[in-house]
């Protein structure tokens, strides 16, 4: 049987982002992701450049898997997708350690295939804004800045555990997503007593 680039690649990668996720950019170490894909590490270097450049891939990866699995469309209740998003995380834990890995590496300057994901995110922030639009949620918050606060609230709910169990004793995930529900809710229908879509008085 000849060579199967393909299917060595994909072991890089997969065994590339469990490295990144316990290790992040500093700690991770080629050989290791080498022994454990079960390839030499020039391959690596040969398909993917180097470390950085292999992280730069590995993070892609898990936001284009997240964007498909947990899609954001117009019309979708978005409370909800809040609900789905945590429940992603629960599954697929790397995505939310890569990206506190990154924000602990890239302090100044750009990150790892920033107009790549920030086209991503605008295309969510067009969804909310046709949301504000419709008066479905409310409309005095930038949509940008409303997306932001939603994926505050799931990532640091599902990323930050040990917080949670010392403030609430250990909530279980059935009460942490009713919270999550319950607060996206609160957030997107705006807290100033005003009906959704209204925008304050200059």
């Amino acid at each position: 049987m000849g060579y199967d680039a393909a299917a060595t690649r994909a072991r890089i990668l997969r065994a590339a982002t469990r490295e990144f996720a316990d290790h992040g950019i500093a700690g991770a170490r080629v050989d290791r992701i080498a022994a454990a894909a079960e390839a030499n590490k020039r391959a690596i270097y040969d398909y993917f450049g180097g470390k950085e450049q292999l992280f730069t891939t590995v993070l892609s990866d898990a936001c284009s898997r997240l964007s498909a699995e947990v899609p954001l469309q117009e019309g979708d209740d978005l409370a909800e997708y809040v609900v789905r998003v945590h429940d992603y995380h629960r599954e697929q834990p790397e995505y939310l350690r890569l990206l506190m890995w990154e924000e602990l590496h890239y302090t100044d300057g750009p990150v790892p295939a920033e107009d790549w994901r920030t086209e991503r995110y605008r295309r969510k922030v067009e969804v909310i804004a046709e949301a504000q639009r419709s008066g479905r949620v409310r409309a005095d918050m930038r949509p940008e800045v409303l997306l932001f606060m939603l994926l505050s609230l799931v990532n640091w709910a599902v990323g930050a555990g040990q917080l949670r169990r010392l403030i609430t004793g250990g909530m279980g995930e059935d009460e942490l997503r009713a919270s999550l529900r319950a607060s996206a809710s609160a957030l997107l229908a705006g807290g100033d007593g005003g009906e959704a879509g209204e925008r304050p008085a200059p």
